[in-house]
């Protein structure tokens, strides 16, 4: 869905992904970067503004460019999705940032921007994040976190290629989310 929502701190720009993002995001996006999501690479401007324009039709889901906070260099994309602001609840993820931000404070600061906003702004009870259960890199970021594993939803995921696999499933809860903000903000200081 479109919106108007920018999350700004830690060095780190949240801003509505438009098309405009569309070349700068295809320029670092490949098939290694990419393994995991539901849709083909868009390793091209054509495709990467097809994967916008879905994230703008998308009921729930508010799509973001992840840039720097000073430079305004394109870092990557993530979003809130499957959000119900009725029960409390929204998920976390479409995360994908240029490899050359990976292992830095870029991701801590992005999900200390989103929790906040989904905790503290919209009051949820429950943000949740989801990763194939075979890529590692990211389910360790997850944990990195501090969301609490829930379990494994087996064939929930199908590929490109039409094969099917597993989706694991991590949440912080309301109750949870001071601890977890306290750990996200030592990261940063820390420079993680």
């Amino acid at each position: 869905m479109l919106h108007d929502l920018t999350l700004e701190g830690h060095g780190t720009r949240l801003v509505p992904l438009a098309d405009e993002h569309a070349e700068p995001l295809s320029a670092f996006v490949d098939d290694r970067l990419w393994a995991g999501m539901s849709s083909p690479t868009p390793s091209t401007p054509e495709a990467m503004l097809g994967e916008i324009r879905a994230a703008h039709e998308a009921p729930a889901r508010l799509a973001f460019t992840v840039l720097d906070g000073a430079t305004g260099v394109v870092r990557g994309s993530t979003s809130f999705y499957d959000w119900d602001r009725r029960i409390g609840r929204v998920e976390i993820g479409y995360t994908y940032y240029d490899p050359r931000w990976w292992g830095t404070s870029n991701n801590p600061a992005c999900k200390l921007l989103l929790l906040t906003h989904a905790f503290e702004t919209w009051g949820s009870a429950r943000v949740a994040f989801r990763a194939d259960a075979r890529n590692t890199r990211s389910i360790a970021a997850i944990r990195r976190l501090g969301a609490v594993p829930e379990g494994v939803l087996r064939s929930h995921r199908l590929a490109p290629d039409g094969t099917r696999g597993d989706s694991a499933y991590f949440s912080v809860l309301a109750d949870e989310w001071p601890a977890v903000r306290a750990g996200l903000e030592a990261r940063l200081s820390a420079g993680e």
